[in-house]
């Protein structure tokens, strides 16, 4: 239960990220208050999972959600490069993720 709660927290660490970006630093209503209630609710979700699971696995997974998920999003819907590069670099991050979900075991 705690795993689903790190990777429900981290699509929205991927919302409030992008949410971020179409603020256009806070200057937009619409998207700077959802970056406020995806943030509220990402770092809710991942401080609930911490209860349980090991703070360095979590956060890990927690960011490595949120980067990939980001990249893309940005990739597929806003046009952002698809270098080959890139694409290696958001599969060894996911690789890491799933190697430290695999490794990691609850208190």
């Amino acid at each position: 239960m705690a795993w689903a709660l790190v990777i429900i927290a981290g699509l929205f660490e991927t919302g409030f990220a992008l949410s971020l970006k179409a603020s256009n630093g806070f200057t937009r209503l619409v998207p700077s208050v959802l970056f406020i209630v995806f943030s509220l609710a990402s770092f809710t979700l991942l401080a609930t999972a911490l209860r349980t699971l090991p703070v360095g696995s979590a956060y890990a997974v927690w960011t490595g959600i949120g980067a990939v998920g980001t990249a893309v999003v940005g990739m597929v819907w806003l046009g952002e490069s698809t270098e080959v590069l890139k694409l290696i670099s958001i599969v060894l991050i996911v690789a890491g993720v799933v190697g430290l979900q695999l490794t990691s075991t609850a208190h």
